[in-house]
């Protein structure tokens, strides 16, 4: 086999390929035995009928075009191979000669997998932030909890309605005297300051009381999500049918043992600081991560194809997409509530895009750089892990991904975690590195210090 490569530009290369007609002949014998053997012709059996029946059966044509393909795919992947491209997109192919008997010569232009150049990526120096927890910082989770735990009871009558009371209200909306869908609501519970409603119409029921009848004037937004009612002013029938308020309970240890079963607040204190060190320590660390990875990113040089990040974004997308049909919406109810479109959205995610993608080409140049190797071992445990994640069975998963060739982007993946976490196992944290050395200089002083 024959093949050249031409530069089409930075990042697009032509693969002109030839196959010599006597390896051709070979691969289309092969290739009519496959399709024998997947269509059922009277009087043969499968695998069977030789190529001529065949041509007879489906036609001239589609078997000419499944010989090519068959050909073309194995010359295709053999090159790639030999001449070390490794593509990020489908081939646009060329088919120059395909005549039966002849050598095939076709040809196949990709975009190609940018070259990286790697700076730094070892013993990167970042500090990681000192993990604090105050007693003012106990005080307001446990005020939290205190809030969590909170019991609604009816305002003593007469009582106006204040900033945190719940207002159980009807109303009902409408624009120059006609009622708008979705404007209605009965035995509404509405947080005064929680900024559910439009704004400026919690702060107009203030004052009110149980029973009380007002009429509430808001203008909607500019931005509105619902277009139709946007900037405009809409005038709201209310009625106070209750004030309620949330009364918190004494923190003691009765509110302990409810709370968490302990037996008193010092160990529920106790519990509460525990927690926030541990999600703080944990935020550190991956507040460090990100930043040594980051570093090492932005120390390495490569030209990124505008094809690879329009392809991530699309990714993005689709996930966002799952994600929304799990919270049961769809993604033009999303963009709507958003006051989107589709091109603002991919606009929006083409940064973050970007950068996806120059991790990804950094992480897997590290891993070729320092021969980092993929076990049958290592996708084993990112299977379980997949599969621990979506709540399914490990065999389940990998059927999957065997179902929809997916195995190479999943060895990708691997490859990419485990390069990442080489580069983080070779970082020094500094704060770390200044405090084991801080004994090391108190005792160079005491050496130093002339004796009495």
């Amino acid at each position: 086999m024959n093949v050249t490569v031409n530069e089409v530009d930075q990042y697009k290369v032509t693969l002109h390929i030839e196959v010599p007609a006597k390896d051709a002949s070979k691969q289309a014998v092969a290739a009519c035995k496959n399709l024998a053997n997947r269509v059922n012709i009277p009087g043969f059996r499968k695998g069977k009928a030789p190529r001529m029946v065949l041509e007879s059966f489906l036609g001239k044509d589609a078997v000419k075009q499944e010989v090519f393909d068959a050909i073309a795919n194995k010359a295709y992947s053999d090159a790639l191979k030999e001449k070390e491209i490794i593509p990020v997109t489908d081939p646009e192919l060329k088919v120059i000669s395909d005549e039966k008997g002849k050598d095939v010569v076709f040809e196949a232009t990709v975009t190609k997998k940018p070259i990286v150049v790697l700076g730094e990526y070892k013993g990167i120096k970042v500090a990681k932030d000192t993990v604090t927890v105050s007693d003012e910082d106990v005080s307001k989770e446990l005020a939290n909890l205190q809030k969590q735990h909170s019991k609604l009871t009816v305002a003593p009558e007469g009582a106006e309605i204040g900033n945190d009371d719940f207002a159980v209200i009807d109303f009902k909306g409408s624009i120059d005297g006609v009622p708008f869908e979705g404007g209605e609501g009965k035995s509404y519970p509405l947080q005064i300051g929680s900024g559910s409603f439009i704004p400026g119409f919690e702060e107009q029921l203030i004052g009110s009381k149980a029973g009380d009848e007002k009429e509430v004037t808001v203008t909607f937004p500019e931005d509105y999500f619902e277009k139709k009612l946007a900037g405009k002013e809409a005038v709201f029938a209310v009625k106070v049918n209750d004030v309620k308020r949330s009364e918190l309970p004494a923190i003691n240890d009765e509110f302990a043992k409810e709370a968490g079963k302990f037996d008193s607040v010092d160990e529920l204190k106790a519990d509460i600081r525990k927690r926030l060190e541990s999600r703080a320590s944990l935020q550190a660390l991956e507040k460090y991560n990100g930043e040594v990875l980051k570093t090492v990113v932005d120390n390495a040089e490569t030209d990124i194809p505008q094809v690879m990040i329009d392809d991530k974004v699309d990714q993005m997308i689709e996930e966002l997409s799952m994600k929304l049909e799990t919270q049961r919406m769809t993604m033009d109810d999303y963009l709507k509530y958003m006051n989107q479109d589709m091109d603002k959205l991919k606009e929006h995610y083409a940064a973050p895009a970007k950068e996806n993608v120059k991790m990804d080409l950094v992480l897997e140049a590290v891993a070729k750089a320092e021969d980092i190797e993929v076990k049958d071992i290592d996708l084993q445990a990112e299977i379980i892990t997949m599969a621990q994640n979506f709540g399914a069975d490990p065999k389940e998963v990998y059927k999957i991904i065997l179902k929809e060739h997916r195995v190479p982007m999943l060895v990708q993946s691997v490859g990419r975690k485990k390069a990442a976490s080489f580069v983080l196992s070779n970082a020094v944290d500094t704060n770390e590195a200044a405090k084991a050395d801080e004994p090391k200089a108190e005792q160079v002083k005491a050496e130093e210090k002339p004796e009495a």
